[in-house]
């Protein structure tokens, strides 16, 4: 079984560089992950969910529109604190003092990695290699919100001996499901969960090897399709069943529907 470094020293990727093209109908401004839920990007609850397990290192493949991504991250600081601006009277600059947060001062390292405009997401991952000092990190999409046990993917990863374990949960149908006693609707439920079958919902944990083995840095190497599906043919990845809350964000439905539960504070991902 493969040793597990401090969960502080690993590093957490995380997949922020496509063009969400079929998110479109909500902005064409800013990328997907900056979508804010409340009033913080969607990347910032992915980073939340991971800081509440003991995560601290964070490296971000920006490509589309990566400027906003680093321009809210450099100024972090001003856009979440209160801040008080000492002026001279002599025309310089004033001197900035930002003043503790209430709730939430976070420790973290965020790596801001340029990994291309048009580079696939094999690419991005590939074009990291220097930042992964560690045997093994987390990786995962920029779009993706779950109550997932990170501590015992990880557990489980390290049981399994596995070069990648991906975590398996169960979609939400796109339609309404409906119960039947002969021509009778007995139940609807709008959206339900789905239990039978798993599909990748990202939060996965990989082997540093599964980079330098199964990954290229060329623009066109897909993580899916020449990383994660090679790797299960050759029996290296295992699943971790989360059957809690999963939700991507994909469209306009799914963007309203994880800002309805934030707002109402029943968001099964708000685990800090």
């Amino acid at each position: 079984m493969a040793s597990v470094p401090p969960i502080k020293d690993i590093p957490v990727v995380i997949l922020c560089g496509g063009k969400g093209i079929r998110i479109r109908e909500v902005s064409e401004l800013v990328p997907k992950p900056m979508l804010r839920i409340g009033d913080q990007p969607i990347l910032w609850h992915i980073m939340m969910i991971y800081a509440a397990h003991g995560f601290r290192r964070f490296i971000l493949c920006l490509g589309y529109m990566g400027d906003q991504i680093k321009e809210y991250f450099l100024n972090y600081h001003a856009m979440t604190r209160d801040v008080t601006l000492h002026f001279n009277g002599d025309g310089s600059p004033p001197r900035i003092e930002y003043h503790r947060h209430p709730t939430f001062n976070p420790d973290w390292s965020v790596t801001l990695a340029n990994t291309g405009l048009n580079t696939l997401t094999g690419g991005r991952v590939a074009r990291l290699a220097e930042y992964l000092d560690q045997d093994l990190f987390m990786l995962t999409y920029g779009d993706g919100l779950g109550d997932v046990n990170l501590r015992a993917s990880l557990e489980h990863h390290r049981t399994h001996g596995a070069l990648v374990t991906v975590t398996g949960v169960r979609p939400s149908s796109r339609f309404g499901l409906i119960g039947v006693d002969g021509d009778r609707i007995v139940s609807f439920a709008e959206k339900p969960q789905i239990h039978e079958g798993y599909i990748s919902g990202g939060f996965m944990v990989c082997q540093r090897s599964f980079v330098t083995d199964y990954l290229s840095p060329a623009a066109d190497c897909v993580l899916e399709t020449d990383g994660l599906a090679r790797v299960a043919e050759d029996g290296g990845m295992v699943v971790f069943r989360h059957d809690g809350f999963w939700m991507p964000m994909d469209n306009s439905n799914e963007y309203n529907a994880l800002n309805d539960l934030w707002e109402k504070g029943q968001a099964p991902w708000r685990i800090w």
